[in-house]
């Protein structure tokens, strides 16, 4: 079971490396050049200022993944980490859910994937012993 764990975490780490590579092209896919010209100055800094931290966030949480794979299963630090990033990805799926809703073929295709993020650092802490 320690081989499947360990291969879980890795499979995070994958997970938050395409989903920081997602945001690093968030100006493009979404027109921000031309959609966040509407906002006040403050407000567009503070959306650049939001992604940077998220693709911040998930470089970091790869790295930890990636690297410290073995402390995550065994120390209580490291099942509080994986508790807390299987709880960001579940509350990023509310928000999603609440904000989006789920009739829109993109939104379900999103929420799944933040399902999918919180099963992934769940069960490691779910399935080790």
């Amino acid at each position: 079971m320690l081989y499947i764990t360990r291969f879980v975490i890795l499979f995070g780490g994958i997970f938050h490396l395409i989903f920081a590579v997602f945001h690093l092209f968030f100006w493009k896919i979404f027109h921000w050049q031309k959609d966040l010209s509407a906002l006040s100055f403050v407000n567009r800094r503070i959306m650049h200022l939001l992604n940077f931290s998220l693709i911040f966030y998930f470089l970091t949480i790869a790295h930890i993944s990636f690297f410290h794979g073995i402390e995550l299963m065994e120390t209580s630090l490291g099942v509080t980490f994986l508790l807390a990033v299987s709880l960001f990805w579940f509350l990023r799926m509310l928000a999603q859910i609440i904000l989006f809703g789920i009739t829109n073929k993109k939104s379900l295709f999103l929420t799944v994937l933040f399902v999918a993020g919180s099963i992934l650092y769940l069960f490691p802490v779910i399935a080790t012993p």
